[in-house]
């Protein structure tokens, strides 16, 4: 059996140093929904989606789905058919999709040729093969990709990261689940055919130097307009309520879809495989049952729906095929020609044996390297500002369209020189303001050296994004791309990172409603670094009141909210130097999340004009994009930084410690807004001038000064010189 399919390691019992855990998604994702209970949550970790309340009537549904190991064979299809699968899932619980995201993980692109192993292709081949297949994809069908992100590291060289997200909208009272014993199997859209027959088992295993010629047949063929059609037919069939179930045909093909439909209503089904229209004349009986051919809905109708639902699918130009009816045997017959070619004992098949591990793993011990205070303090952010995970992602983003369907309100990338927005903000709804954020967190050298506070870490990125733009009632989704759990030390890793997502999104009252594990990512270059994406869905009350992150006016005050630790473990300055370190950053999620109440009090009370998160790069980072992306100057005090001790100053310009956020505030607004947040670390650190100038100073002696317009410079150009 799959683990993409069963979950064997996040459903198994796992022994640890601090006791026995009885799964890790019953453990720390659905414990932390039955102590929340949060009622706006309308469908949690039960269906192709996770749902949650946009108002009384309508639900926001939201999947975000991994394509890794498709990606590294044949990156423009591999991503093409991951994003195709997710819109999929959306289709999958009724909704119309409204917004796609992505976040890709590379090797370097200037990464040496004469070391790469045989049969790894070199991150640069990977890295326009996949931003090309996303691109198309959801160009073609017609969805804006309007949040994501791209990183890069050495330990991605050999196994590519891909996640693609969808979001869609719903009324609640079409989101239909009533399968009864009688109600047709209706198989809808592509056709069936050899690519992607073993995808699901290919995705469970590592890859090897022998994967480009055995597996190739395991990456599916995408096809953008079919699924276009499919995706029309379904909105008139959800709209007129025609159907009693639905869900898409992706991992495990028709043997998944089938299969978990019937068991999931506690029904049987007789299926004829040889109804189904074939790519191929020479596919076997068991080759149609598992291929995973893309742009396929399976859809439950009642009888007296039937003729309507087939010719809406006629209409579309979409074929459908009445592949069999539902019964109460708990059995899933199928035949072929007329003869009976297998009975699955449903019961059997979805109650499988426990797995059963242990792990007594610690995360090493890391210390910081010791490193000589830097001459110059404004070259080191130049070169910063210039490195792979910090510069602009234009070349990515321009590939995609986020203006289609013309809900986008924060986009990307903001304003006339296209900085860095630090979340996305999407209206769904044409007759109301409220709107949704959408922003992610993701660090994998974090990772390395501590698991549990990487996962904390990238929990308070994805929601401290979401807070810049107005973002509050945050839903999370998790997604764990790991190395094989087979070894004590991916495992127990693993575990950490679980543990974590419990206890800061406790504190923080932000329920997992959907996720998804992509485990044994490992090449003949070793395992991929330990990686959690966490992407955030918050509620904007009034998206007219959204905030962006660009410098808006001079005169106005810049506040930092938020303590700057000695926190350079994992961080980008450490990677100038080839070093990793051990000073991960750690959060306090009480503190933040006091904070982050008050500055969105703030924001609703009208009292701030700008405000970006401090992540990659750290405070002067986060300063330089902010001020050129508004093309006005700052004036920055550091002395005035709250601090936890004092410390050298290339630490506190680039330390990446979290729960910090820089705000501009009106000149005429500053008594109200420090008022506001009285009982929160804050200062103002400096103030918005017309010189085109960052200035930074100690104690109003001078550190460096640096012109915008060579800022943005080293910011926009790497990604963009390259082919």
């Amino acid at each position: 059996m799959s683990e993409h399919c069963s979950h064997k390691t996040f459903a198994g019992v796992i022994d640890t140093p601090e006791g026995r855990v009885n799964g890790l998604l019953k453990t720390y994702f659905r414990k932390l929904i039955d102590e929340l209970k949060p009622e706006w949550c309308f469908s949690v970790f039960e269906d192709n989606a996770g749902m949650v309340d946009l108002t009384d009537d309508v639900t926001i549904a939201i999947k975000v789905e991994t394509h890794n190991h498709p990606s590294a064979i044949e990156p423009f299809g591999g991503a093409a058919t991951g994003l195709g699968g997710v819109i999929r899932d959306i289709l999958g619980v009724w909704a119309e999709p409204i917004a796609n995201t992505d976040v890709l993980c590379f090797g370097p692109l200037n990464y040496p040729y004469e070391k790469l192993p045989e049969g790894v292709k070199h991150p640069n081949y990977l890295f326009n093969g996949v931003v090309d297949g996303i691109g198309s994809y959801g160009n073609s069908i017609g969805i804006p990709t309007v949040n994501g992100a791209t990183v890069f590291d050495e330990d991605y060289t050999g196994n590519v990261l891909v996640y693609a997200g969808c979001i869609g909208v719903l009324p609640k009272d079409q989101y239909i689940r009533n399968v009864k014993a009688g109600d047709y199997v209706v198989l809808a859209g592509g056709r069936t055919g050899h690519d992607g027959i073993h995808g699901v088992t290919f995705a469970s295993v590592e890859l090897s130097e022998e994967s480009e010629e055995t597996s190739r047949s395991a990456v599916q063929i995408a096809n953008p307009i079919e699924e276009e059609k499919v995706k029309r037919a379904i909105k008139q069939i959800s709209e007129q309520k025609l159907g009693s179930g639905i869900t898409d045909i992706g991992g495990g093909g028709l043997s998944c879809g089938v299969c978990e439909t019937a068991e999931r209503y506690g029904l049987g089904v007789d299926a004829y495989v040889d109804r189904i229209p074939l790519k191929a004349d020479d596919m076997a009986p068991w080759e149609i049952w598992i291929s995973e051919s893309q742009e396929r809905m399976l859809l439950a109708v009642p009888p007296e729906n039937l003729e309507k639902v087939l010719e809406i699918f006629s209409d579309e130009q979409v074929e459908a095929t009445v592949l069999g009816q539902y019964n109460e045997s708990r059995h899933a017959k199928l035949f072929y020609h007329d003869e009976e070619v297998a009975d699955l004992v449903l019961e059997t098949l979805f109650n499988p044996p426990k797995l059963m591990r242990e792990t007594k793993w610690v995360p090493p011990m890391l210390v910081d390297p010791e490193l000589p205070l830097p001459e110059d303090l404004g070259a080191v952010l130049l070169k910063l500002l210039s490195s792979y995970n910090i510069c602009s992602k234009e070349k990515v983003v321009r590939r995609y369209d986020q203006e289609v369907k013309g809900q986008t309100v924060i986009k990307p990338l903001q304003g006339w020189l296209a900085g860095p927005s630090d979340a996305s903000v999407v209206k769904p709804l044409h007759d109301i303001w409220k709107g949704i954020s959408v922003a992610s967190g993701v660090n994998s050298r974090y990772g390395k050296i501590d698991p549990y506070w990487m996962a904390a870490s990238v929990i308070d990125e994805a929601i401290r994004n979401s807070v810049c733009v107005g973002g509050r009632r945050w839903a999370l989704l998790d997604n764990f791309a790991w190395g094989n759990p087979e070894y004590e030390d991916r495992l127990g890793g693993l575990v950490q990172a679980c543990r974590a997502c419990y206890d800061v999104a406790k504190v923080y009252e932000a329920p997992f409603v959907s996720g998804k594990d992509s485990l044994y990512n490992e090449s003949p270059l070793g395992p991929v670094t330990p990686t959690l994406l966490i992407t955030s869905l918050g509620i904007v009350p009034d998206i007219r009141k959204a905030v962006s992150m660009e410098l808006k006016k001079p005169g106005n005050a810049l506040y930092l909210v938020g303590v700057t630790k000695p926190e350079i473990g994992g961080s980008e300055y450490l990677r100038l130097y080839d070093e990793l370190g051990g000073s991960v950053p750690k959060l306090d999620p009480e503190q933040n999340i006091k904070a982050y109440k008050r500055v969105l009090d703030a924001i609703d009370a009208g009292l701030v004009r700008a405000c970006h998160d401090c992540s990659e790069g750290g405070l002067a980072v986060a300063l330089s994009e902010m001020a050129f992306t508004g093309d006005l100057g700052l004036d920055v005090d550091i002395a005035l930084v709250p601090v936890s001790e004092q410390m050298r100053d290339d630490l506190l310009l680039f330390s990446e410690s979290n729960g910090r956020l820089l705000i501009e505030v009106p000149a005429d607004k500053t008594e109200k807004f420090e008022k506001t947040l009285a009982d929160t670390p804050f200062s103002c650190i400096g103030a918005v001038k017309q010189e085109k100038k960052l200035n930074i100073t100690k104690d109003g002696a001078p550190l460096f000064e640096a012109e915008l317009e060579t800022l943005i410079g080293a910011w926009k150009t790497p990604l963009e010189a390259r082919r």
